[in-house]
């Protein structure tokens, strides 16, 4: 037997939250049920959780051996620049020495503030030398190769 409405009015239902506050209340069982971990799943998830500090960790220290690397770099290429200053300096004192050694201001430098005067004629004594050589070779012998090792060790002890 089909049932007929005759007014205008929808027909009421039974509210739906009292199904979903049963639904709610057996989720939330079994969310508590599952909140329960294993002794299985904590080993997990303390391996988990020290294998995320090992590679923190370790990023740390590749950081830190990065930042040191970089910093001795800049020390490295500090001296460099100062090793090529240096170097620069040197050049152009080198440069300007070679300028300086100009003879005529060396004999002007000696004949005016160290009253030096140049070599007379006169002032030249030459000497003759024998081209005999005086140097005589002196031969040794070697006796102790020729001893025996009983003699040398005789020899010691004298």
């Amino acid at each position: 037997m089909a049932r007929y409405q005759y007014e205008t009015s929808p027909r009421k239902l039974e509210p739906r939250y009292k199904n979903n506050k049963r639904k709610l209340e057996i989720i939330k069982n079994e969310q508590n049920k599952n909140t329960v971990l294993s002794k299985e799943e904590k080993k997990n998830r303390k391996k988990q959780v020290c294998l995320v500090i090992a590679i923190f960790a370790l990023l740390i220290t590749i950081s830190y051996r990065n930042s040191l690397i970089t910093e001795q770099f800049n020390i490295t290429q500090g001296l460099k620049e100062d090793l090529a200053n240096v170097e620069k300096e040197n050049k152009q004192l080198e440069i300007s020495i070679e300028g300086s050694l100009n003879l005529n201001k060396i004999e002007k430098i000696a004949t005016e503030q160290l009253g030096m005067q140049k070599q007379t004629v006169d002032q030249t004594i030459y000497t003759e030398l024998p081209k005999q050589d005086y140097v005589e070779a002196v031969i040794e012998e070697d006796n102790e190769e020729q001893q025996s090792l009983i003699q040398k060790i005789i020899n010691i002890f004298k």
